[in-house]
């Protein structure tokens, strides 16, 4: 392991004089992280200074302040069309989602300084960092990691809403996430990376990594990154000091007995990130590893990426173009996934032997890690992530224009929509919702739906002028898809966008309804063979009056037909629309 790093570690000596230092660099204990205050400025010099670098000021957050970003560019280019047109690739780095867990803050400081300094910013690569992006938390400033070593003081989780800012990317509650959007969108990079500090067992590295999942990549994606990118960033990190792991996620209370891959679905950032094509990495340092550490393996870890996205710049762009347009000729699409446990290979892990002790507070056994045991033994990882419901893309989602908040968002991932003409009547798929599971408590400010069952039928329904049709042909597919498809795990149902629809606004009283149910028995032979039926297989529904004249209402012409009905339709052939 390296020791505790000095400047010159990273500017070399014969800069050092010329190096503009920042706050951790600074003080002599290496245990101080950068406010906003100090981040900012410290790029308002660099601004000043190189016209390799511009700082600009982006969309706001909940705390009022915008967001920042620090692009660095090579040849001085800073429009992004102009970039891809000159067909250089664009990495995003992100810091601060948890202001807590501050090292890619000071790392990017640092690493942006000495591009500039040394004017080496890679030709073909043009590097975008995110200064802060919970600004919120980060001006909330403290001591709020219990089991955290160092910094002295720092950030906090929550933004100025309390909200976990790296939970919502697709629900976007918070004006951090919509910027963050608009920033994504406009520069659209083939990689990212979003620096966060781990939390957990006890183990002998300082860096752990959260890689894409290989299953929920597009298949040239992920073999790119499985064979070439992933294999070369751990080979990279241990050359510099800093053996690399996948992050512990562990399945008992210690790592003995294995850990799994992590799953970013796309309230995370990488996950939103995979949506579209994107490459995303969260790098997470160990939280009792001193600060210094944990810092300096942030900063080698951007380098490595660095080194490798400049390498392999061409065939990165290359990939991305054939993702993005085969994903407009896609299929299926995987809604949600399920761990194969039987399914692990062997991981070489150095960790500390678990051990218990007598607690000093309540007197009972208690786990600690012995740091003068440490050991290196094989531990089984599974990381085979199967899709468990799948569905069929249709040619087109139609959705309704009393739904704002659903178009709001998909204009501003850049889904292509068009509004209908004139009002019209179109046989569509709907999904009625058969069943799902809301947790007791909200979870970032939701009761998140799960588990969620439908049932689809054919039906002819009304749409009106202004409606939006979405044609499932564009590269931002797996976005419409798995947020618009209600058993998507983070999709647009799951997070109750669609909530108003699980209420019933009429119903019945049962003294007047008993006529109109006898009515309906006596003149509908049908309905009445089938409710004999319904009673004969249910005992329930047969030993219960309120129950038959609830099925009955239910199969009458006075319930509603909105009831429990998706607001967003499937069109699922090809017939002529008329548009504004």
């Amino acid at each position: 392991m390296k020791k505790a790093f000095l400047t010159l570690i990273f500017t070399g000596s014969f800069l050092i004089s010329m190096a503009q230092l920042t706050p951790f660099e600074q003080h002599k204990s290496r245990n101080i992280t950068a406010t906003y205050k100090e981040t900012i400025e410290f790029y308002k010099e660099l601004d000043a200074k190189y016209d390799q670098m511009q700082l600009l000021d982006c969309g706001p957050t909940d705390i009022g302040k915008n967001l920042n970003l620090v692009v660095l560019s090579n040849d001085k280019v800073f429009d992004p069309e102009e970039i891809r047109g000159n067909n250089k690739r664009i990495l995003l780095i992100n810091n601060g989602i948890h202001p807590g867990e501050p090292e890619g803050i000071d790392a990017s400081m640092m690493i942006a300084r000495d591009l500039l300094l040394r004017n080496s910013i890679p030709k073909d690569v043009v590097i975008c960092i995110i200064p802060v992006y919970n600004i919120d938390g980060m001006l909330n400033r403290g001591t709020s990691r219990a089991n955290q070593k160092g910094p002295e003081s720092y950030g906090f989780r929550g933004n100025y809403q309390n909200l976990d800012l790296n939970r919502d990317f697709i629900k976007t509650d918070s004006k951090n996430s919509r910027s963050f959007q608009e920033i994504f969108n406009r520069w659209q990079p083939e990689v990212f990376v979003d620096n966060h500090t781990s939390n957990g067992a006890d183990y002998q590295y300082v860096m752990t990594l959260i890689h894409p999942q290989k299953n929920k990549l597009d298949p040239i994606l992920s073999d790119y990154v499985s064979n070439l990118m992933i294999p070369d960033l751990y080979d990279g990190m241990k050359n510099a000091g800093f053996e690399m792991i996948p992050y512990v996620n562990s399945v008992e209370e210690t790592p003995d007995a294995g850990i799994t891959g992590f799953l970013e679905t796309q309230r995370y950032s990488t996950g939103y990130a995979a949506l579209h094509n994107t490459i995303g990495f969260m790098p997470e340092t160990h939280m009792l590893k001193p600060f210094a550490q944990r810092v300096e393996s942030t900063y080698q870890f951007m380098s490595n990426m660095i080194r490798i996205v400049h390498r392999d710049a061409k065939q990165i762009g290359e990939n991305k173009k054939e993702a993005d347009e085969k994903v407009k000729e896609q299929v299926k699409f995987n809604l949600q996934w399920t761990l194969k446990r039987e399914d692990f290979s062997m991981l070489s892990f150095k960790g500390f032997e678990a051990k218990y002790k007598q607690s000093e507070v309540s007197g009972t056994p208690r786990l600690f890690y012995d740091r003068n045991a440490p050991f290196q033994k094989d531990i089984k990882i599974s990381d085979n992530y199967v899709p468990s419901v799948v569905t069929d893309k249709p040619l087109a989602y139609i959705i309704p224009q009393a739904w704002s908040r659903v178009i709001d968002l998909l204009e501003l991932n850049g889904v292509k929509m068009q509004q209908l003409q004139a009002d019209t009547e179109l046989d569509i798929q709907a999904y009625y919702i058969l069943d799902y599971k809301s947790p007791a408590k909200p979870f970032e400010g939701h009761f998140l739906h799960t588990q969620v069952k439908v049932k689809p039928i054919m039906q002819k329904l009304k749409y009106y002028a202004g409606d939006y049709v979405v044609y499932a042909n564009q590269k931002q597919n797996r976005y419409i898809v798995e947020s618009l498809e209600p058993q998507g795990v983070d999709s647009y149902f799951a997070w109750n966008f669609f909530d108003s629809i699980l209420g019933q606004k009429e119903h019945f009283s049962a003294y007047v309804f008993e006529e109109n149910a006898a009515e309906m028995l006596k003149n509908n032979k049908s309905l009445k063979l089938k409710f004999e039926a319904e009673k004969a297989k249910d005992a329930g529904l047969a030993k219960s009056a309120e129950a038959q004249l609830n099925w009955l209402y239910r199969n009458s012409s006075y319930y509603e037909k909105t009831y429990l009905r998706y607001p967003v339709g499937k069109l699922t052939r090809d017939i002529k629309l008329q548009f504004k």
